[in-house]
Order: structure tokens, then C-alpha cells, then sequence
């Protein structure tokens, strides 16, 4: 069996390539490093850098490779981002998808699995259920279900079959910590690594479910295996919500700090969900299986990678396009 893995340099990406590799599958890897990294990748997998956007590569790439299954998490996953950055987001997100799906649907690929976000959910009742009806708040939710939506479709035309995960709030080894406008717990431990305060939107009562890899990637893995998965959607991650404090607090423990009030700083509040986490029964009875790490388990293990990696200089995104109500500390980055 022979795999397409869309972001395969990325951080949850490189780990669903590696599970992959370990079940014996052949694995094409298709990235543009734009948030990823070539040591990331695994030493077995087959390289290609080029993007989902490149429409003559795509198909060049399915014609000549013969893919029998495509798992497509190429994405910019940064929601409150996403609101500045509307037509990048849109392109990347959303018409680079529909390129993946023209092509899995010429060439019969026997299954199209999607790594989506809950942020397709809003403000909905809690905690967010896969039959709740969705209501995106952003941008980046609204290309997620997008492409959800649209799968559905070439199902019901042409019978591309799929699965959709909606993982959430994913940290682990291979992650971006350079990035300064997404994945907290990266944030915060490469900012501590470099001696700099913790920022904290708002109150720092916001509350996410913080999932570890190791309990997402897996599964996303084996998911073509499972026939009762087909053509059904899937949240993914930790049962468990933890406030912004109380992720700081155990972080801050982690790297040998006791002082936590004076370690962090306070910024204006962004547009944000305040609380956002997801129930996980369908997962547990079509899978079988149940998170295993713990926020202080998952922390202590990224800890000690990002620590083998040392501190990362911060990535100004230069494809800024609104600037009105961009977080004054997004600003300075853009302006640096």
C-alpha cells in the first residue's frame, strides 16, 4: 500500500508518516516547509518539497505514484491568526484541499483521510459532539468545514470515501515552537528557553483540552484500516480541559521555575472561544482506545525534546493582509 502524507515535514504530519512507516505502508511525503521541517521527516519516507496549491504537480504526482490512500494535513492552523489572513488562509486551507480531492477522485484512491479542527464547531454547547451542528467563529474553521463538507459531496457524487478528525489543541515532539502566533505550549517553552515572559491573552482563564501526539497520531494512522470508520468524522484528543494558568503553572514547573506570577505577562484579550473541548465516545467505540498521557506526561516529554533542540528564533509571518485589530503584540512582531 503506498501513501500520500500532505505536510509530512509538519509537526502532526511527520508523526502520522512515522506511524505509517511503521505499518509497513510506502510513504510519499509532499510539503513546502513552510511550517515544517526536513528533520522531521523520517529517513524512510520519500521526500517531495512542493505545495498543495501547485495544481500541474498534484497530478503529475498522482498519475506517477499510484497512491492508494492520501492523508492530507498540509494546513496554517492558526485561528485567531486566520482572521488577518483571509485569502492566504482560503488558498491554503481550502482550494489546496479541492486540488487533493480532484485528483483522489481520477484516480479512485480507496480513502481520503482529513485532518480537520474542532474550531469547525464556534461557540457551541460543551462539550462539542461530532452531531453537533457547526458554526465556525473564524476563518480557519470555516475552510475546515469546507473541506469537510466538500468530501461529503464527492462522496455522495463519485464515492470517494474519507474520515474526518477534528483533533484540537495537538503539542508534542516536531512542533513549530518558532511559530509566535500559535501552538501555546510551544510559545511558552521557547520563550522560557530564552529567558522571556510568558504572554497570556485576557484572563488566562481560557480552557482547552491539551491533547499529546502520541494520542492523536496513531489513530489518524490506522484509520483506514477500520472499515467502520469510513465516511464518518472523528473527534480526537484529550478528555480533559486545563485553564491557560494552570497549563503555565505545570510548564513553568517543568522547567524549573517557581515563580510563575512574574514569569508571564498579561496582553489585551483576543477574539477568541473561551472554552473550547470535545467529547471522544465515537472514537473510543470505533477505535477502541483511550488517551494515555497526561497534560504533565505530554509536557515532560516535549520538554525534553525542545530542550535537545534548544530555543528557536521567532518566524515573522509576512503575509499579513489586515492590519486593523491585529493583537497589538502581533503587530510588533509584523513590524520586526
Amino acid at each position: 500500500m503506498k501513501a500520500l502524507v500532505t505536510g509530512g515535514a509538519g509537526f502532526i504530519g511527520s508523526h502520522v508518516a512515522k506511524e505509517l512507516l511503521d505499518e509497513g505502508y510506502g510513504v510519499i511525503i509532499l510539503d513546502d516547509l513552510s511550517g515544517g521541517f526536513k528533520e522531521n521527516i523520517p529517513g524512510e519516507a520519500t521526500f517531495i518539497e512542493g505545495s498543495i496549491n501547485d495544481k500541474e504537480l498534484i497530478k503529475s504526482l498522482f498519475e506517477k505514484e499510484k497512491f492508494d490512500y492520501v492523508f492530507h494535513l498540509a494546513a496554517y492552523a492558526a485561528e485567531g491568526l486566520s482572521h488577518f489572513i483571509r485569502y492566504f488562509n482560503y488558498e491554503n486551507n481550502l482550494l489546496g484541499s479541492i486540488n487533493l480531492i480532484n485528483e483522489s477522485i481520477r484516480h479512485k484512491i480507496k480513502c481520503f483521510v482529513f485532518t480537520s479542527s474542532i474550531a469547525v464547531y464556534g461557540k457551541n454547547q460543551l462539550p462539542m459532539k461530532e452531531e453537533t451542528t457547526p458554526l465556525p467563529e473564524d476563518p480557519y474553521g470555516i475552510s475546515k468545514l469546507a473541506v469537510e463538507q466538500d468530501l461529503k459531496s464527492a462522496h455522495e457524487m463519485f464515492g470517494l470515501d474519507y474520515i474526518i478528525f477534528r483533533p484540537h489543541n495537538v503539542y508534542g515532539e516536531n512542533q513549530n515552537i518558532a511559530d509566535p502566533y500559535r501552538n501555546v505550549i510551544g510559545i511558552f517553552m521557547n520563550n522560557i528557553m530564552k529567558g522571556k515572559q510568558l504572554p497570556v491573552f485576557g484572563d488566562g482563564e481560557q480552557t482547552r483540552a491539551f491533547s499529546y501526539i502520541k494520542d492523536v497520531s496513531p489513530i489518524i494512522a490506522k484509520s483506514v484500516q477500520v472499515p467502520e470508520s469510513y465516511n464518518q468524522i472523528f473527534n480526537v484528543g484529550s478528555d480533559t480541559p486545563h485553564s491557560i494558568h494552570n497549563l503555565l503553572e505545570g510548564i513553568c514547573k517543568e522547567f524549573g521555575i517557581e515563580d510563575t506570577e512574574s514569569c508571564h505577562s498579561h496582553k489585551p484579550a483576543r477574539k477568541e472561544v473561551q472554552h473550547a473541548y470535545s467529547a471522544h465516545e465515537k472514537v473510543k467505540n470505533i477505535f477502541g482506545v483511550e488517551s494515555k498521557y497526561s497534560l504533565e506526561e505530554g509536557i515532560h516529554k516535549m520538554a525534553e525534546w525542545a530542550r535537545s533542540k534548544g530555543p528557536m528564533k521567532s518566524q515573522e509571518f509576512e503575509n499579513i493582509e489586515i492590519l486593523e485589530g491585529l493583537p497589538p503584540s502581533w503587530q510588533k512582531i509584523t513590524k520586526n
